[in-house]
Formats: C-alpha cells, sequence, structure tokens
C-alpha cells in the first residue's frame, strides 16, 4: 500500500501544501480551526511524515536531546516538563536520556545524538564531557549546558549562582538567631557542592563566625546520605539549631529521619532546603526553602537553544558571556524560626 503523502492531507483539508506543512508543524501563524482540519484530515488517512525526506531537504531532523541525571528530582522533572512542552509546540521531537549522573551513559547519548545528526541537545548533566559537547558544537549541532559547570566546555551555560544560594539561606537564619547551623552539602567535585559550600563558609566569615567541622556533612546526592547526615547531627552531644540541605536529593533522607524523630519544626529545630518542590509548601509545617527557580532556568535554556538554532552555533561569539547566571530566591515558610530558649 502506497504511503499517504502531504498533498493527499492538504487537499482532504481544503489547503495548500505548505499550509498543511506548517500546521503539522504547529507553526504559530496557522489559525487554531485550520490546523484542526489539518490534524483531522491527516488522522483520517493515516499520515505519517517522513522525517528522513524532510532532513534531506531541510538539513534538519526535527530532533532535540535532553540529559537529565533523573526524573524525579523536582528540578529536572521541571526543566524536562518545560523543554518537551517547547519542543511540542516549536515542532520538535525531544528525545529524554536519564543517565544516573554517569558520565559514560551520558556520552553514549551524546554519540546517538551526533550520530543522528539531533539538531540540539539541552544537558543537565554530569558535568563532564566537555569533548563530546565541543565536537557538537563544531559540528553545527546547537547546545546548552545547565545545573553544573563543563570546565572547558563551550556551549553557552545556565546555572544557579549555588554560592549565593547558601548566602541566602544562612543569612536568614542568623537573623533569626541561630549561630549553631548544620549543613549537608554536596562534594567538592560538584559545582553545586563546591559553589554552595563556599557561600556557607562566607556567609558565617561575614558574621564573625568559624565554621565548626561537626557541623558540617558533605558527601553524595543521595537520599541515604541525607538520612545518615541527619541522623549523625542530631546525634551531636550539642546538635545544631538549625539545618541547611544543599540538594533534593539528601532533603528526601532528611525529612525521612525527622519525620520518624518527631523533630518539632521549628521548635526543636530549623530546617531550609535548596531548591524547591512542589510538596514542601505542602509539609507540615510548610518547609523554607531557597528556591533556585527550575522553571526559569529550563526557559532561559530553550531561549538559548533557540538562538543557536536559528542562527547556528557558530553565531555566539563567547558562549560563556551568552549564558545565565540565574539568582535564587529565598522562601521563608514556616519550617525556620527563632532557637529554642535556654
Amino acid at each position: 500500500m502506497a504511503a499517504v503523502t502531504l498533498s493527499a492531507v492538504a487537499q482532504l483539508a481544503g489547503v495548500s501544501i505548505s499550509t498543511a506543512s506548517r500546521a503539522l508543524t504547529g507553526h504559530p501563524s496557522v489559525l487554531p480551526d485550520t490546523r484542526e482540519r489539518v490534524q483531522a484530515a491527516a488522522g483520517a488517512l493515516r499520515y505519517h511524515p517522513n522525517r528522513m525526506a524532510k532532513a534531506l531537504r531541510t538539513r534538519r531532523t526535527g530532533l532535540l536531546g535532553l540529559v537529565v541525571n533523573n526524573l524525579w528530582n523536582g528540578t529536572f522533572s521541571t526543566i524536562a516538563e518545560t523543554v518537551q512542552a517547547w519542543g511540542a509546540t516549536a515542532g520538535y521531537q525531544v528525545l529524554v536520556c536519564s543517565t544516573g549522573g554517569d558520565p559514560a551513559r551520558e556520552a553514549a547519548f551524546l554519540g546517538t545524538v551526533a550520530e543522528h545528526q539531533f539538531d540540539g541537545v539541552v544537558i543537565a548533566g554530569s558535568g563532564g564531557n566537555a569533548d563530546r559537547v565541543n565536537r557538537l558544537l563544531e559540528n553545527g549541532t546547537a547546545v546548552v549546558t545547565m545545573n553544573r559547570e563543563v570546565a572547558g566546555g563551550h556551549a553557552p551555560a545556565v546555572m544557579p549562582a549555588y554560592d549565593l544560594a547558601a548566602r541566602l539561606a544562612v543569612e536568614h537564619l542568623l537573623g533569626l538567631g541561630h549561630t549553631r547551623i548544620g549543613v549537608v552539602g554536596g562534594l567538592d567535585r560538584f559545582t553545586s557542592g563546591r559553589q554552595h559550600h563556599l557561600g556557607y563558609v562566607e556567609a558565617l566569615g561575614a558574621a564573625g563566625l568559624p565554621v565548626d567541622p561537626a557541623l558540617v556533612r558533605r558527601g553524595p546526592f543521595t537520599q541515604d546520605f541525607g538520612r545518615t547526615a541527619a541522623g549523625e547531627l542530631l546525634d551531636l552531644p550539642v546538635p545544631p539549631t538549625a539545618l541547611l540541605v544543599s540538594n533534593h536529593e539528601a532533603s528526601f533522607g532528611v525529612l525521612a529521619v525527622l519525620s520518624e524523630r518527631g523533630v518539632d519544626l521549628p521548635g526543636r529545630l530549623s530546617l531550609l532546603l535548596t531548591e524547591d518542590e512542589p510538596f514542601f509548601a505542602w509539609w507540615n509545617p510548610p518547609l523554607s526553602v531557597v528556591d533556585t527557580r527550575a522553571a526559569y532556568m529550563a526557559s532561559t535554556a530553550v531561549r538559548l537553544l533557540t538562538d543557536q538554532l536559528r542562527d547556528g552555533p557558530r553565531a555566539v561569539p563567547d558562549p560563556a558571556a551568552a549564558g545565565e547566571l540565574v539568582q535564587p530566591v529565598l522562601v521563608h515558610r514556616s519550617s525556620t524560626g527563632p532557637p529554642a530558649a535556654g
């Protein structure tokens, strides 16, 4: 049976072939009723676009890649939802690769992006594979990196100001009267771990307070580490009166321990988390956060990707300057308050 052509769809819908093409790729110039008529005709005829033929004509495949470390972290899921929603309206298919933060799995997917000539890729991933990032750019693929610094990478980057996030958090807790502020953070090899700890140290130093190593726990981005760190800090002879947690993954482990032990927030302990999550506002009590603004970061990444898709990666003379450092926002809810008297 012969494949149904775009011309047949256009004839059934009563429009030109160019209008049918624009309607099926989500072009904003097409009126809603026209788009519906074309889509109905395509459905009735069981029309499937020939992407290979289109790629040969336009030198575009209509494919975009998205790399994330996981999809249960609120930041990564927001990025995925935002990029995929934009792709749907712009006529792109977005293929998502969740790597668990493994640079090798990320590299394998970037190899697929190159092999199948994706038009672009957003990488909110491991912070590695700079060589593959640069090779994609050299070959004309649009690339934007997010969340972690890719040392030696030339793609525009969208990064939260992690050091400012920690400073905002510590300054908030200091303003409430806390001086024993514990922290559950990441390791130096990760951008967020390194910069968040720097902000913590700087904020304490600005207040004339030394860093007490007993109040610092740094480790991998896992719930298990969050559980272990929270237990150790609560079991100190003189535990912290406030606790700052630097990432979603550890936060879930910390919250489990606090719930199991029935810790009074903020009566016994003030808790402040980095990266917001919808259910943080529903927790009892609602949890104070420093919001790194995942939706805004994703929208910014889409804008930078769109610029490259329109003008080409080489149109960006200084990729570092073309990126954006996103300023976090403190959201004061009910889990932070003054330390208990005595």
